[in-house]
């Protein structure tokens, strides 16, 4: 049960990080900048989430 707690607590803070990561490309553009930029990190947030959301799946029947 430790293990499983760990690796939980690892996809959270994965997931932070990812937002985190968009927040950081995105924060203080100007709105050209912004226009350029948002694209690329919301595809690139997307794809983290995606990730994790799949590593969290394989996990939880573990823990069932």
């Amino acid at each position: 049960m430790p293990n499983t707690e760990l690796a939980e607590e690892l996809l959270q803070l994965e997931e932070a990080d990812a937002w985190f990561e968009y927040l950081e490309a995105t924060r203080g553009q100007t709105a050209t900048r912004y226009g350029e930029v948002e694209p690329w990190a919301w595809a690139r947030l997307s794809q983290r989430l995606r990730a994790v959301r799949a590593r969290r799946s394989r996990l939880r029947p573990a823990a069932a």
